[in-house]
C-alpha cells in the first residue's frame, strides 16, 4: 500500500514550499478589480513561491482555483485587500480588490520573488543540485508584512500542525472580516491588531490556544507598529527586533522573516523535524540536532534557508520510527 497515497502535509513539508496549483487557462474574475501585469526574468512556479504563505488546506486567507489562480486576502497598511495571481505563459497577471488593492499590486513583483536572487545559490551536494534542477521556478517570496506571518507562526509553537491550522482558521473566521472582491464569502482578512488584543481568554481556549501562545500574540500586537517597521531592516536585525517580544524566539522569528523578508539565510533552528531531515539527506544522520544541521549547511552560508527548502523538496526524508504525534484540543477541557 505504501506509495499509493500522498502523505498528509506536515508543517515541515508545507514549509518546504509546494502548493498544488491546478493547471488550466485562467478565466477573468467577475467584477474586475485593479490590474497589473508583470513579466518575471526567469522561470516562476506560483505554487512553490506562494505555497509557504498557506496555513493549511482550509486557510481562510488563501485558496487556489481550478483555473490555476492563487488568491490571497491580506491586511495591508492601506486596509484589507484581496489579490488574485495567475500565470499566462511568460506573463503574470495580478488583480486586486479593496482598500489595499494598490498596495498589493505595487508589491506584486516582490511577492513573486523579484527581489530574490536564485542565481546566487551554488549547490554543494548532488541531492540539492538535483532538487534545484527539478524546481527551476523556486523563488523566495517577500510579503512586506510581519504580523500576518508572525501570528500563525506563534500558533504553530510546540503543537501539531493540525492544531495550529485549526486555531488560525477558527480565529480568523470569527474575528477577521470578509475579504473584498468576488470571493463569495469564502475568504477572510485576518483581524487587525486591536481586534486580536480584544479576543476574550475563553475564545483562545476554545480555539485550542494555550495561555502561553495567546499571551505572546497579545504582547506582539501591542507593539504591532514597531514590529511592522522591521520590514525595512535586514533580516538579522528584523529577527532581533522580533525576539525582543517575550515568547518569540529564533524558531518563530526565522519562520516570520522567511516570508516577510524573503530571507535566503534565515534557517529555522529549534524545529522538531528539520535537523533530522537535513542530517539524513546530507549525511545519512537521522538523529542530527541543530548544531549538526548548521554545520552541514555551513557551505551554503548566506543561502541556508534556500538550501533547506530544496532538501525538503527533494523528498529524501527518513522513515518514521514512531506514530504521528497525537492531536490535542484544550478547548474540550
Amino acid at each position: 500500500m505504501a506509495g499509493r497515497f500522498t502523505p498528509r502535509p506536515t508543517r515541515t513539508t508545507v514549509r518546504g514550499g509546494h502548493v498544488a496549483v491546478p493547471g488550466g487557462v485562467p478565466r477573468p474574475a467577475p467584477a474586475p478589480g485593479r490590474v497589473r501585469t508583470w513579466v518575471p526574468d526567469g522561470p516562476l512556479d506560483l505554487g512553490l513561491v506562494l505555497g509557504p504563505l498557506r496555513r493549511g488546506p482550509a486557510d481562510p486567507t488563501f485558496r487556489t482555483t481550478p483555473d490555476g489562480s492563487v488568491w490571497r486576502a491580506s491586511l495591508t497598511p492601506a486596509g484589507p485587500g484581496t489579490l488574485r495571481v495567475a500565470a499566462r505563459g511568460a506573463e503574470v497577471r495580478g488583480e486586486a480588490w479593496g482598500p489595499g488593492a494598490e498596495w498589493l499590486l505595487e508589491r506584486l513583483p516582490e511577492l513573486l520573488g523579484a527581489a530574490d536572487e536564485p542565481a546566487a545559490f551554488e549547490p554543494r551536494h548532488r541531492l540539492v543540485a538535483a532538487a534545484r534542477h527539478r524546481r527551476p521556478g523556486l523563488r523566495l517570496t517577500r510579503t512586506g508584512l510581519v504580523l500576518e506571518s508572525l501570528i500563525p507562526s506563534v500558533l504553530e509553537q510546540k503543537v501539531t500542525t493540525d492544531e495550529a491550522y485549526r486555531a488560525w482558521r477558527l480565529l480568523v473566521r470569527k474575528y477577521g472580516e470578509p475579504a473584498p472582491g468576488p470571493v463569495n464569502g469564502r475568504m477572510w482578512v485576518m483581524p487587525a491588531p486591536r481586534t486580536w488584543a480584544l479576543i476574550p481568554s475563553w475564545e483562545w481556549h476554545r480555539a485550542g490556544v494555550d495561555n502561553k501562545r495567546a499571551s505572546t500574540i497579545l504582547r506582539a500586537v501591542r507593539v504591532a507598529a514597531r514590529l511592522e517597521e522591521a520590514t525595512r531592516m535586514a533580516p538579522p536585525e528584523a529577527q532581533a527586533r522580533l525576539e525582543v517580544v517575550s515568547g518569540i524566539g529564533p524558531w518563530t522569528s526565522a519562520e516570520t522573516v522567511q516570508r516577510s523578508h524573503g530571507a535566503p539565510d534565515a534557517v529555522t533552528v529549534g524545529d522538531l523535524h528539520l535537523p533530522g531531515i537535513v542530517g539524513w539527506a546530507l549525511a545519512g544522520d537521522r538523529d542530527a540536532d541543530d548544531a549538526v544541521m548548521l554545520e552541514l549547511l555551513e557551505p551554503y552560508a548566506g543561502q541556508r534557508h534556500r538550501a533547506a527548502r530544496l532538501i525538503l523538496l527533494s523528498g529524501r526524508v527518513p522513515a518514521r520510527r514512531a506514530p504521528r504525534m497525537p492531536r490535542g484540543d484544550i478547548g474540550r477541557l
